[in-house]
């Protein structure tokens, strides 16, 4: 059953909102506050760059965002009002976030303003004013002290209010508001606030009849004063005693950043992502005139803050955000902008489809993002990819180790591969190929137990029989340490100067490594056969380690000896029946660790405590189902490890916790990091028969690559058998607010993303839908693309076509059309036909045999009753549709008759953003208050009218605008884990969400919601604001807690809470840490 559902997200919010500058962390800290809908941000500007802080979660939809300072502050405040109307009030103390003030601005009645809600905070901070609802302002009074008082609200006579904001310098709190009258002109008026009457007196001035697409109002601060009101096609300057306006280039300017703090030069970015300076010139005091000069072009901005010394911040919604630097002088293009840093956003995805394109059982997310010309492509994957750089068959491969010609060299010269009976020796030629070389010390007839380079260019090398020491310069044998006879070498590890082995019958040897010399230290028997071991400095010296960890057979544990004189320090017996199969010592955020693999896949890691050896804080996790190595290796100047085995993971630290992050490769027997001159920061890997070299993606959890477009695309679907995608997209041609729009489908190649051919659509037709299919009786597969003619004089679209393509040679072919009476919204294969979704209407099209051998579509039957069946999803010879406002309905297609009636609806009035079928009886919805909710279809019901309705079961606010649901799996899903029988929905939204809901067995269920119930008492949300409340189901007409849905964000926080936190949530679940672990790491797995 699909009735107990897990929504987690797998990738943060990117899109941005809101962005301040401001002393937030401590008096001379400079900060960037960057709000992504759901998060808050907070950066450090260093000479580096910006460096974050720290992201947190916010329980509700961040309005408006606004630093201040209180009188008798050294540093800044943070104002956070929400969609909900919460507002909080925080501040940075020792290292962490917290809630100053927090309270409820709702109104029992009143209408929502429809320019969204307006925060402003009086500028000599005497109060707090929100425009919340139409015709009132609501304000909210500070005390001497600085604490908040009650709020109060002000009756404001215009009802249509475009901005607000408070003036500076003045003597009682005042407020300009620009408006709009019911004539559709705009004016300015200023209100002075008077505290103790709660009611506002006239302002010092008004401004009437100001440009019609006047949209936004820039207050000056002291001494010049006043307000900057910026139109379409005019700026405006405006105080008691002074007009000033001057013409501009048409454009919709959307946001503001000021450079000066005396106000005089701002930064303005327009919808087409133009960046421009305003300019005020001034004598002293008065105002003289206006300049404003084109920059140069960003990413179409939502925020601008300036940072110092010309670094800004840009904010977009509809593209990457940018860090970018304004200089003095223009580049060879006249632009006075360069980018230094970008950060991937993802938001708005309008459109996704989920394939497996390196035919691995794993999931990749392709997402039409963006919007305008800064829409793109992002193929999103879970985990790491290897690009392979080179590659050679050798089978049998038993070890590989890479080592320098010279111990000052930074580069590696030789790859060493060992096979059972021959170690082989490969080197890169003058022409950058892997060839075969010698080098004449090594025993090359023997296999190859461990290589090391050594200190005075010297190699080692460890076979069964002895270690070699060779000078790295001439290759030759210096000195050879053997093994007594009738003894043989099993394990063996060395550093630049230790080497330390074990023999049959448990004999440990530990040698030291000299100028040309081999020196036998010590010798050790313990009482059972060692299984792996290690002696990685992890200590100061980079060189030389003051540990070695012993693994073994029989006993199953780990034992950790001093050297050099090997006195037992630590025994630990793992409690496991599976041997441990490799140990290494490592060092990550300056915490050391022993990781331990065992033989079934299994890794345990343990802090080591350097000082008395000691073991704590043990973690065990599941990797895969075969013996693990573990190896070290370096990305970006960073220490990682890679533990191979049938599913290879690299395990890294980010805020001194160890995340594991799968590598997207099958099985790998061995790795070694080879750092060439012709593959820099590579790893060289071997698999069954195979040698790899590639490099490494940046070692994060999911990797995203781009592929801009330069216009928007819409929708998008892949076709296997021709390896291509199809996307919709919208070309424009930006003639200043004059826009021509020309729309066009694309075929790209499923592996470079290259664009291989077009097809242009009719002048004011647009792509609303896209599908791959097959047709009964026909074996070809078919793109199929529903189409709609938006008319400007039209409400409703009331023609549009489907047209049938093929792909023949990677070009796109017309094969036939077919016209409809409105807007082809959706398009499902339906048992060997094709079912449309047109304007009120489900229309199904068999695929007809004309007389000449050609092939058109011909209409068999529909269903009328919906006010516009946008969404559609079908599943045997069920069909759910997704209503604008009619919420969902259950259809079913009667093959004798030949008709498709409905079975069942939701009665309630939901406003749909997408759909999808869970399983055979329970359908997911999501709709435009950002809330998910499921019903289901009550068959076995008693009367006719209790079977024709759907039952809500599950209700959630999910705070996010979902614009498509898909089936499938960002992860690879290993048949024997306990995850692989959990079905997941894929989601993406607005804000460049990707989220995964995953329906769960109820026993799972109920224990994670324990677990929750537990969290929510344990963990408090930022700003007083309430985890029930943020997650209860609301829309205008009601509010209901959610049920049936748990909050994976907020279940999976647990994992990064402190132990003794962890223990106080396992007390209240009555379940031990481990357990608790356990079970929300097998949910981690999902995403």
């Amino acid at each position: 059953m699909s009735t107990w559902n897990y929504v987690v997200t797998a990738h943060k919010p990117t899109t941005v909102t809101h962005s301040c500058v401001g002393n937030f962390t401590s008096p001379t800290d400079i900060n960037l506050i960057i709000a992504k809908c759901t998060r808050i941000e907070i950066h450090l500007l260093t000479a580096h760059g910006l460096q974050p802080m720290v992201d947190v979660p916010i329980y509700g939809r961040i309005a408006t965002l606004e630093l201040f300072r209180p009188h008798g502050e050294p540093q800044d405040y943070l104002f956070i009002s929400t969609e909900r109307y919460k507002f909080c009030v925080l501040n940075w103390l020792d290292g962490e976030v917290v809630t100053r003030a927090n309270g409820d601005v709702s109104d029992r009645i009143g209408r929502p303003t429809d320019n969204g809600q307006i925060g402003i905070i009086d500028p000599d901070c005497r109060l707090i004013g929100l425009h919340l609802y139409d015709g009132l302002f609501k304000v909210i009074p500070f005390d001497t002290k600085g604490q908040l008082k009650e709020a109060f609200n002000i009756r404001l006579e215009e009802l249509q209010v475009l901005d607000i904001k408070f003036l500076y310098g003045c003597p009682k709190p005042t407020i300009a508001v620009l408006y709009q009258d019911n004539k559709d002109a705009r004016h300015v008026k200023t209100y002075e606030v008077a505290l103790k009457d709660k009611d506002f007196t006239e302002g010092p001035w008004t401004q009437s009849n100001l440009d019609n697409g006047a949209g936004l109002l820039i207050p000056v601060p002291l001494p010049l004063g006043g307000v900057i009101i910026i139109g379409e096609q005019t700026v405006v300057y405006c105080s008691a005693s002074v007009f000033k306006a001057i013409p501009i280039r048409p454009s919709i300017t959307k946001a503001y950043g000021r450079v000066d703090a005396d106000g005089s030069r701002y930064l303005l970015s327009d919808h087409a992502g133009y960046l421009r300076l305003l300019v005020i010139t001034h004598e002293k005091e008065r105002v003289t005139g206006l300049k404003v000069e084109v920059l140069g072009e960003t990413s179409a901005a939502s925020t601008i803050s300036y940072l110092d010394n010309g670094y800004v911040y840009v904010g977009s919604s509809y593209g990457d955000s940018q860090l970018i630097k304004l200089n003095l002088q223009p580049d060879q293009n006249g632009s006075y902008v360069s980018v230094l840093q970008s950060f991937v956003n993802l938001g708005p995805i309008v459109d996704f489809c989920v394939v497996d394109l390196e035919r691995q059982g794993q999931g990749q997310v392709v997402t039409c993002s963006g919007a305008f010309k800064d829409g793109s492509l992002r193929i999103v994957r879970n985990g790491i990819g290897i690009n392979e750089q080179a590659s050679a068959e050798l089978p049998g491969i038993k070890g590989i180790w890479s080592l320098r010609s010279s111990t000052a060299d930074i580069y590696d010269t030789f790859l060493v591969v060992s096979f059972v009976r021959e170690t082989r020796i490969l080197a890169m030629n003058s022409e950058d190929e892997l060839e075969e070389t010698e080098i004449e010390g090594f025993a090359s007839d023997a296999q190859s137990l461990f290589c090391h380079d050594a200190i005075h260019d010297q190699l080692v090398q460890i076979t069964a029989i002895s270690v070699r020491l060779v000078s790295a310069s001439s290759r030759k044998l210096l000195t050879e340490w053997r093994v007594p006879s009738g003894y043989s070498i099993i394990v063996a590890t060395a550093n630049a100067t230790q080497v330390f082995l074990a023999t049959g019958g448990g004999n440990l040897v530990y040698l030291e490594i000299g100028e040309g010399s081999l020196t036998e230290v010590k010798h050790l028997e313990i009482e059972y056969d060692v299984s792996c071991l290690d002696i990685n400095p992890i200590g100061d010296n980079p060189v030389r380690s003051e540990l070695a960890v012993v693994g073994l057979w029989k006993e199953h544990s780990i034992r950790i000896f001093s050297l050099p004189n090997l006195d037992l320090i630590t025994s630990r017996n793992l409690g496991e029946d599976v041997p441990p199969r490799s140990v290494l010592l490592c060092r990550f955020e300056g915490i050391s660790y022993l990781l331990c693999g065992l033989g079934d896949g299994h890794l345990f890691n343990y802090v080591l405590d350097t000082s008395t050896g000691d073991l704590l804080d043990r973690k065990k996790i599941s990797l895969g189902t075969k013996p693990i190595t573990l190896r070290t290796f370096c990305s970006k100047n960073t220490t990682h490890v890679f533990a191979a085995s049938d599913r290879p993971t690299v395990i890294y630290s980010s805020n001194k916790k160890l995340l594991y992050s799968n590598v997207n490769l099958k099985e790998v027997n061995h790795m070694c990091p080879f750092n060439s001159v012709s593959f820099p920061d590579s790893l060289a890997i071997a698999k069954e028969d195979l040698l790899t070299i590639g490099t490494i993606d940046d070692i994060q959890k999911l990797h995203i690559r781009a592929v801009h477009l330069g216009e928007h695309a819409r929708r998008i679907c892949h076709q296997e058998q021709s390896h291509t995608f199809a996307i919709c997209t919208v070309k424009y041609s930006n003639a200043y607010l004059d826009e021509t729009e020309s729309h066009f489908v694309r075929l790209l190649d499923d592996q470079t993303f290259e664009i291989i051919s077009s097809f242009q659509l009719d002048p004011f037709e647009n792509g609303c839908s896209i599908l791959s299919c097959s047709f009964s009786d026909d074996n070809n597969v078919y793109y199929c693309l529903g189409t709609a003619y938006v008319m400007p004089e039209e409400n409703e679209p009331n023609k549009g076509r489907i047209l049938v393509f093929t792909v023949e040679d990677g070009k796109i072919q017309l094969v036939t059309e077919k016209e409809t009476k409105g807007a082809v919204y959706n398009l499902n294969a339906f048992n060997g036909k094709l079912l449309a979704g047109i304007n009120q209407k489900i229309q199904l099209y068999k695929w007809m045999l004309r007389d000449d051998g050609s092939r058109e579509l011909q209409s068999e039957c529909g269903h009328h009753g919906h006010i516009l069946a946008l969404y559609v999803q079908s599943r045997g010879d069920f069909i759910v549709v997704g209503d604008l406002m009619k919420s969902l309905s259950l259809l079913i297609y009667k093959h004798e008759e030949g008709a498709i009636e409905e079975r069942a609806r939701d009665y309630n009035a939901n406003w749909m953003t997408a759909v999808e079928i869970l399983d055979d009886d329970i359908y997911l919805g999501a709709e435009n208050n950002f809330n998910l909710f499921t019903v289901r279809k009550n068959s076995d019901a008693a009367t006719d009218e209790e079977r024709g309705r759907l039952e809500v079961v599950g209700e959630y606010h999910l705070g996010e605008f979902v614009n498509r649901f898909r089936h499938g799996s960002l992860v690879m899903r290993l048949p024997d884990s306990d995850s692989a029988q959990i079905s997941t929905v894929i989601f993406g939204t607005v804000n460049g969400v990707i989220g995964v809901i995953a329906s769960l067995p109820q026993e799972q269920y109920l224990f994670l919601e324990k677990l929750q119930q537990s969290l929510v008492k344990v963990i408090k949300g930022v700003g007083g604001l309430l985890h029930e409340q943020w997650r209860s189901f609301s829309n205008e007409r009601k509010t209901a807690d959610a049920k049936n849905f748990l909050d994976g964000d907020l279940i999976e926080s647990f994992l990064d809470l402190s132990r003794s936190r962890q223990d106080e949530v396992a007390t209240l679940t009555g379940f031990p840490v481990e357990e608790l672990c356990k079970r929300v790491e097998e949910m981690t797995r999902l995403h």
